[in-house]
């Protein structure tokens, strides 16, 4: 068996999140694939894959991000999907006090004027720890951790649904709901909303 690479990974995110019609492959409206089809596919677009390293891809996700059917026989993507065709129905939730959004620095000023949107996602992504915030973050440049609160949000009556690799989703953030954690960048929008002498 060939070894599984971080390339591997990525191709199937794509496919399974974004564009299975890159390749020719079908989800259903709550995102699961074949494993046979999404292998047949996937080869005919020039990328090897097989049961074993895909299996073996499922099991090493640190954040979980595939999830195989309880018969064994499909798979898709726990989150994050962009794909107009998957409206995965996610249960209801009650979230818990306060969640963690990872971003950079740079989206702050937008994000605190329109407050966080999904975008081209169905969903944004909240998370439990700030931990993992802040490494999202670092992935868009100088990470900056927004604590969101989460129950106050509930009580307006937003709803959040958790998939199942523990990420809390919900349709949006308005602004007001939502505080910067890095104090370094706190200071600095306070410093440039303080009037000049």
């Amino acid at each position: 068996m060939r070894k599984v690479s971080v390339g591997d990974s990525k191709f199937m995110s794509f496919v399974l999140r974004h564009k299975p019609e890159a390749i020719g492959l079908h989800l259903s409206q709550e995102g699961w694939a074949s494993i046979d089809d999404l292998i047949e596919c996937a080869g005919q677009n020039g990328h090897f894959l097989t049961r074993e390293m895909i299996d073996q891809i499922v099991d090493t996700s640190d954040k979980k991000r595939f999830s195989l059917s309880a018969c064994g026989r499909n798979i898709r993507a726990s989150q994050g999907h962009t794909a107009k065709a998957v409206k995965i129905e996610f249960e209801c939730l009650a979230p818990p006090e306060i969640l963690f959004h990872g971003t950079a620095s740079r989206f702050l000023d937008s994000i605190m004027d329109k407050g966080l949107v999904s975008g081209a996602r169905h969903h944004v992504h909240l998370s439990e720890l700030e931990a993992t915030a802040i490494e999202v973050g670092m992935r868009y440049g100088k990470p900056v951790v927004l604590v969101v609160q989460a129950r106050k949000m509930q009580d307006a009556g937003i709803q959040f649904y958790r998939s199942e690799n523990g990420v809390w989703l919900t349709e949006t953030v308005p602004s007001e709901f939502i505080h910067v954690k890095n104090h370094d960048v706190e200071n600095q929008i306070i410093s440039s909303q303080s009037p000049e002498p």
